[in-house]
């Protein structure tokens, strides 16, 4: 489990103006005081997973069809050590499966392990698009009042989706 230390200054931390103009700061020690926090690792669990941005860019890239870790490399622009280590950890939490053909290390998303963080993330999509339905109605009816020549565009794309 990694440790993160979160410090607390009361007081004494201070803007300071030096050199040319230049602000750096400064700080007295008086009142400070650390206390050290157990973090969860980043491979414990899918969620922790994904939070890794990378993790995010790899599982993007084979959500369409399995991929050669060769083509994750190439595509990502990241290093063959690091989506190595990114894939490790995604298959650990079930994420991402591999199979091998010859030599070559195929990988593909596991739709089932995904599911839970997709119906996570639908809750709070469920409330993003009822807020910005809200920000329309309003918009549109202050249109309304200030334009009452203008007629509301109508997007046949977003008024057709239920969530």
């Amino acid at each position: 489990m990694d440790l993160n230390v979160y410090c607390h200054y009361p007081a004494g931390l201070r803007e300071a103006v030096g050199e040319k103009g230049k602000k750096r700061l400064t700080y007295s020690y008086m009142g400070m005081y650390c206390r050290v926090m157990a973090r969860a690792a980043t491979t414990s669990d899918a969620f922790n997973a994904v939070a890794e941005p990378r993790r995010r860019e790899i599982l993007n890239y084979l959500a369409p069809r399995e991929r050669p870790v060769g083509d994750i490399v190439a595509t990502l622009d990241l290093g063959q050590p690091s989506v190595s280590k990114h894939l490790r950890v995604l298959r650990n939490v079930g994420l991402v499966q591999m199979r091998r053909d010859g030599r070559q290390k195929l990988y593909r998303t596991n739709a089932e392990a995904i599911r839970p963080l997709h119906e996570w993330a639908s809750t709070f999509e469920r409330y993003w698009q009822h807020q910005l339905n809200r920000v329309k109605e309003r918009a549109e009816a202050k249109m309304k009042k200030d334009r009452p020549d203008l007629k509301p565009r109508r997007n046949h794309d977003s008024d057709s989706t239920e969530h």
